[in-house]
This record gives C-alpha cells, structure tokens and sequence, in this order.
C-alpha cells in the first residue's frame, strides 16, 4: 500500500518547511522507520521518517524548495503499485494555487513573448523587440524578485549565471538546483551578461540587477530568500511588540563579588568552567521564586502564574534566533546550570534541538554582553511576561563610602508586559536580583 511522505507540522508554530535534502534517491528502497528527508523548520532542522516500507517512488519537491505544512512531498510505494491517483490527487489539491497564464498557449516560462525585465537604453529598441544579444527573461514573483530556491540562487552565483536567463521548472516557474545545473551544460551567459549595455533597470522588475561597475567585496543590490527561522521571527516579534505594552525598568548592578566568586570557583574545578550568563541564569531563577507575579503569562483573560521556573536563553544561530529552555532552574546548581546551558547551546548552534526544548519557557534573557553593548532593550515573548536584557560588564568610577574607585558594573534592563507586571512589581524583581548578584554566596549555598 502507498505511503504519502507529506510536509509534516514539526513545531506548532509551523506554516511551511524547506526542504533542505531528500536522503534517497527515487528507486530506492525504504524500510518503515527510515529517515527520507530533512526539513528546515522554523526553529530546527529535523528528519523525517518513513511510515511505510517499499521504494521512493515519486519526489515531487526538489530540494531547497519551500512548501506548506500538508504538501504531498514524495510517496512510497510498492515497484508495481499505480501511484497516478495519488499523484493526480496532489495536482488537483495544487492547482488552484498555480499563477494564472498570462496567455492562453502552451507556452515555456522563459518565451521571447515575455516582456524582458531590462529597460533599454535610448536609442535601443523597444523592450517588446528581439534583441539577438538578450537573453530570456524569466518573470519575477509580484516583489520583483526572480524565484528560485536558495541552492539555485547560491549555485548560480558561484558559476557565474544570470539567474534571469534561466528557465524554471519547478512549481510556478521556480528555479531548482536541475535548472541551474542545465543551464551550466548548456554555456547560459554569465550574470553580467543580462545587463550589458542597459543604462539602468527598472525598480523591482525582473531579477536582481547588479551593476557592472560593481566591484568584489563591496555592496551589493540583492534580495535574500528569508529562512523558517528568520520567518518565524518576523511573525514572532509582529504578535509582540504589536499587541504587547512594552514598558522597560533599567538598573545597575555591582558585579564585583560576582565575578570574584566565578574566579574562585573556577579556580577550583578541573577543566569547568562557570559562565557569567550561568551565574545571571541562577539569580534570575531565584529571584523568580520569591516574585512568581513576574514568572507568569497572559493568557488571554487570565494571568497564569507559573509552577515552574523554565529560562529560556537567547542564542544566536547562524540565520536568526532561538531561546533554548533550561528547566526547573531554580532547582539546580550552577554547575549543573553549566554543563545543561553548555549543550543546549551547543545543540541550537547544530539546529538540533526538539520543539520541547524550545518552547514553554516562561521568563527570558538575553545576554549581549560579550558584543560590547552596554544596554539594551529586548522584545518580549509571548505568552512570557517579561525577559531580561544583560548588557557588558565594565569598569567604571564610582563613589562608594564617599570615595570614588573603580568598579565593575553591568547595565540590566527588564522589559515587562504591562497587563501582567506593573512598574512596582517589576521594580520589586529587579531589586531582588541586583541584591543577589551584589552578594552572590547564597547562589551556591
């Protein structure tokens, strides 16, 4: 029986997958259990596994190629089973998302009847005319941006091509890594080929215009198809800093004893080290228990305190942003703290985490220190009611006692959702874990 290999919903953010690389071939042979492919989620990279034995059948999308959530993939089947109800099925369910034709022939996409996305300079023929030194247009998605997937887009310009000179033949004209490879073999013109002799491009129309004046490791004029990732953080911060009141309470905090007791106990252990982000981890935590208003969430119209401390810790990932979540923090040592923070994040950087290891936190930081800022405001996330912005810590001169020394402080600022935490109750927070890093011994107690 024929097993449909779909766009499975692998987070529940999930809207639409990539997919980053089919794992066989079609005629292989698949055993239940298997992993196909790997799709590029919103968060993570992750394997799909086969529900069914037989072949690989069918790939009905090419690698590199985004799709939605549900979109019939690939199919596996048995080498004699009749598939074509299955793949008619997919054509049918596809079909009234296909562009229209622009007219009613059988036409290829890349026809000299296209208008070209070049203007001509004066004096040149009209754009509608057959120039023997032009090549195909290929038409632009409505942004003006050629579509082609990211392996034909970084492929293309490694050899060189014009992606507007290459037909497509993926879904809607989209170009694919085959197209590229085809127009390889073929000798296509090299990308500054499509513009030659054009005096300027029309804005927004056809694909993307570089001028030939423009030289290697200098700015250029291109437009990047976004990853999952940086998707899902559009929409993310759009259903935050939106509906979210946002109001912000900023502190500063000696971090002299702190970091004299990180230098003791690093001292101390063979090969481990603590971080300060461990440290700040660990203060947020308590301090979270003695103020649970603060580890809370909107719901909607209801305030849901949280039982649990779960941090979710912002890292940056090549491409975007992701919170991995340290669980039940208040009830674990900063060691422990470590060696859990040191493999999330390493996990995150691979994008190899599970959706429940990044989500359901419930109170956030994030730590911009070690990149030289001194203070910044972060964006909350949502359902969380706040998250903690951790600036670098440094050596300022300061009056203590009525003398001034130098000491080391670091700027922390709480962004807080106003229909949970009021300023005073946010004040009350931060006053607590600024007591806390300024005598840090009862953290390791």
């Amino acid at each position: 029986m024929a097993t449909k290999v779909v766009m499975a919903q692998l987070s529940p953010t999930m809207e639409e997958g990539k997919l980053v690389e089919w794992k066989l071939a079609e005629g292989d042979p698949v055993s239940q259990g298997d992993i196909v492919a790997e799709i590029e989620t919103d968060k993570a990279n992750m394997d799909v596994e086969a529900m069914g034995s037989g072949v690989l059948r069918k790939i009905l999308v090419q690698e590199g190629v985004t799709v939605p959530v549900g979109t019939l993939i690939g199919v596996i089947a048995d080498p004699e089973e009749d598939i074509e109800p299955i793949l008619a099925d997919a054509a049918a369910a596809e079909a009234p998302a296909a562009p229209p034709a622009a007219a009613p022939t059988a036409e290829p996409v890349a026809a000299p009847a296209v208008e070209p996305a070049v203007a001509a300079p004066a004096g040149e023929p009209a754009p509608g005319a057959p120039a023997a030194d032009v090549p195909p247009v290929v038409p632009a998605a409505r942004d003006g941006r050629v579509k082609a997937s990211p392996v034909a887009r970084k492929m293309a310009a490694e050899l060189g091509i014009a992606l507007g000179t290459i037909p497509g033949s993926g879904p809607g004209g989209r170009i694919i890594k085959q197209d590229v490879e085809a127009a390889a073999a073929a000798g296509a013109p090299a990308a500054g080929a499509a513009v030659a002799g054009a005096a300027a491009a029309t804005p927004g129309a056809g694909g993307i215009v570089r001028p030939a004046a423009l030289g290697e490791g200098r700015l250029r004029d291109e437009r990047i198809e976004a990853s999952q990732m940086r998707k899902a953080i559009a929409r993310r911060l759009a259903e935050s800093i939106g509906p979210v009141p946002h109001f912000f309470l900023t502190t500063e905090v000696d971090m002299e004893r702190a970091l004299d007791l990180r230098a003791e106990l690093n001292a101390g252990l063979d090969g481990f080290k603590i971080g300060v982000t461990d440290i700040l981890l660990k203060t947020a935590a308590e301090a979270l228990v003695r103020h649970p208003e603060v580890n809370a969430s909107w719901e909607g119209d209801v305030i849901h305190h949280h039982g649990r401390v779960d941090l979710g810790i912002a890292v940056a990932v090549e491409g975007g942003l992701i919170t991995p979540v340290l669980r039940d923090a208040d009830r674990k040592g900063l060691r422990q703290i470590t060696e859990e923070v040191a493999d999330l994040i390493e996990r995150a950087r691979a994008r190899k985490l599970m959706p429940e290891e990044y989500q359901g936190a419930t109170f956030s930081i994030s730590n911009l220190g070690m990149f030289d800022i001194e203070e910044f405001t972060a964006i909350i996330n949502p359902p969380e009611a706040a998250i903690l912005a951790i600036g670098k810590t440094r050596q300022k001169p300061v009056v203590e006692d009525g003398e001034v020394q130098v000491r080391r402080r670091m700027r922390v600022t709480m962004s807080c959702d106003h229909r949970v935490v009021d300023g005073a109750t946010g004040a009350r927070f931060l006053a607590t874990f600024k007591a806390m890093l300024e005598n840090p011994l009862a953290l390791v107690l």
